[in-house]
């Protein structure tokens, strides 16, 4: 059995490099990969391209990217919480392609699954649609969408083996699931690694044989994006 297992997140994040294209796995704020982004942040790369459902809020996760201008460009499905993200859209400091949500999933799975493009009707008729090839079936107009490529995915698990197999716990699974085994490289950072063998086979999300690094990340901070109570 081949041993993932990497130290830590320095060592997992070893080859990024700036103008690389990045698939960063959450939605919202749950289930990112925070350890991974905050080694981004420390090693001051730049010129990023970076795939994600959203880019989270100013103080946290992505939003650290921002702030340091790290990101050249962002392809997600909406601006979300982040007023940094809104503000360098707006001004023209950061280049912004705006996906439909379901393309964007489809875009990561069809790279893991070595689909190099696809047919969707979502789209047809907007913005999203421009310069794409179009094509009716059934009577039905789609547009087609090719599958993105990315040097690295980044992708945050609640419990995997050093074998890279992994667990997701509950909505977390969200965008982590197609990106992970979508890149050239993926990388995972888990809550809980135990040794090879210790999962059972039908708990598995994702299999090993689609991620190349996987560490056990530290301090986890899981904020809640918007916090709504029920009257008492």
């Amino acid at each position: 059995m081949i041993n993932k297992k990497v130290n830590n997140a320095q060592e997992a994040l070893k080859g990024i490099e700036s103008g690389m294209t990045l698939m960063l796995g959450g939605f919202g704020l749950c289930g990112i990969p925070e350890n991974a982004i905050s080694e981004l942040v420390k090693l001051d790369v730049s010129d990023l391209t970076c795939i994600s459902n959203n880019a989270g809020v100013d103080d946290f996760g992505l939003g650290l990217l921002l702030q340091n201008h790290q990101i050249k460009k962002m392809i997600a499905s909406y601006v979300g919480e982040n007023k940094e993200f809104e503000r360098q859209m707006l001004s023209g400091e950061l280049e912004v392609e705006l996906t439909p949500q379901g393309t964007l999933a489809e875009c990561c799975r069809a790279a893991k699954v070595g689909i190099p493009a696809f047919y969707t009707p979502a789209g047809y008729g907007t913005e999203v649609a421009k310069g794409k090839e179009t094509r009716n079936f059934n009577g039905k107009p789609h547009i087609l969408e090719e599958a993105y490529k990315a040097n690295f995915s980044l992708i945050k698990a609640w419990k995997g083996d050093e074998a890279g197999n992994i667990i997701f716990k509950a909505t977390a699974r969200n965008f982590n699931l197609p990106m992970c085994g979508a890149a050239e490289v993926n990388i995972v950072e888990v809550e809980e690694l135990v040794p090879i063998g210790t999962l059972s086979p039908n708990e598995i999300h994702v299999q090993g044989v689609f991620v190349q690094r996987i560490f056990e990340g530290k301090n986890y901070k899981k904020p809640i994006e918007q916090l709504t109570l029920s009257e008492s």
